[in-house]
């Protein structure tokens, strides 16, 4: 008897660890579940997050933010997500009133924005544009860092037992960004000074220029929504003539029709300007255009400004 009831509570034991083991197995393979906005941002979640997080990206690539309303599956994600991430800076217009009604609801939601010193975000000087403040930050390598860091640390406040993962990433992923920024300074230096012209569809390359040395000029200004008028189109024309420019960029994210236009009227003057490529502005692109992550993507508009204009 004494010897079925030992058996009995072996048995027992057993199954007790069996069940806590299965219970500590579910934990470890939970992993966060952030949700982003944009698809620059999603990138850089899921290179510091790695197989510690589940991240879904709301849009996808060639997608516009300035003008991407969120559906109603949208707002199921974000409803069901840990943690929340968006570029600020006013890029993702349409998703403001649902954010803001999330944040007071308790969602931890964080923007780019917060790592961006006030003095390090670009004035828009131009008078009777839409916004004030530049929300393309990811074109600034070193603001790109500073938001890696910043994705790290909202990783680890959510998930402090797996803290250093995320910092070795934010390490690792620093370093690449740092030769990145070796890469462009590079391949810039092939343009002459005076060549260092930058026209496209709409004014998302300001911190570009502002770090790499060109005159950026954009057809539509910093939104990608407000239309260009011939008025738009034809100062650039001349600019273009004037400075003897031969190429303009379309992008990825915005329709090509102004570019088209601008280089017709550039033809009606008597000059000549190609279209130099696609560059991927507001939103990545796809692996097959080497385009499908932040550092493959500023690569590749590196190398097509610098082989088109140089």
């Amino acid at each position: 008897m004494k010897k079925n009831w030992k058996k009995l509570f072996l048995v027992c034991c057993a199954l007790i660890l069996t069940i806590f083991s299965g219970m500590t197995g579910i934990r470890a393979e939970d992993k966060l579940n952030v949700v982003t906005t944009t698809t620059h941002l999603t990138d850089l979640v899921q290179q510091i997050g790695g197989d510690k997080v589940t991240v879904t990206g709301l849009m996808g690539a060639g997608v516009d933010p300035h003008g991407y309303k969120p559906t109603p599956s949208d707002i199921d994600k974000l409803s069901e997500a840990d943690l929340i991430g968006h570029n600020g800076l006013h890029l993702e217009a349409m998703f403001t009133d649902v954010l803001e009604s999330m944040e007071k609801n308790g969602k931890n939601i964080f923007s780019l924005e917060e790592a961006v010193a006030e003095e390090d975000v670009l004035e828009y000087p131009y008078e009777g544009k839409d916004l004030d403040r530049d929300p393309h930050i990811w074109f600034d390598v070193e603001i790109w860092k500073q938001a890696t860091q910043l994705v790290g640390d909202k990783l680890s406040e959510l998930d402090p037992d797996n803290n250093e993962y995320y910092q070795e990433n934010v390490k690792a992923y620093q370093t690449q960004l740092d030769e990145l920024n070796t890469y462009i300074e590079e391949r810039v230096d092939e343009i002459p000074e005076e060549s260092r012209y930058l026209i496209t569809a709409h004014d998302a390359f300001n911190y570009f220029g502002e770090n790499y040395g060109f005159e950026v000029v954009g057809i539509q200004g910093l939104n990608s929504q407000t239309e260009a008028g011939t008025g738009d189109i034809s100062a650039v024309a001349d600019l273009a003539i004037e400075h003897n420019i031969n190429a303009t960029f379309i992008e990825s994210s915005v329709p090509d029709r102004n570019v088209q236009a601008l280089v017709e009227a550039v033809d009606a003057r008597g000059g000549n300007l190609e279209i130099g490529g696609v560059l991927y502005s507001d939103a990545l692109g796809t692996d097959e255009e080497n385009a499908g992550n932040y550092i493959d993507a500023y690569k590749t508009n590196v190398d097509t400004i610098v082989d088109a204009l140089k």
